[in-house]
């Protein structure tokens, strides 16, 4: 049978997890943000010459 004070160091337990996850979260999105790419740098057009032979 648990006793009371374990319940709050379970709780407390995962109370750190979420905030260790919601932290790993945050720099992932950050590094990803860093290494995007913006959209108009990909989508640039670029004349193909190929298909305009006369």
């Amino acid at each position: 049978m648990p006793r009371k004070g374990d319940e709050s160091a379970v709780s407390r337990g995962e109370q750190i997890q979420a905030a260790e996850r919601e932290a790993a979260r945050r720099r992932l999105l950050a590094e990803a943000e860093a290494d995007r790419i913006p959209v108009e740098e990909t989508t640039r057009a670029v004349p193909d010459r190929r298909w305009r032979r006369g």
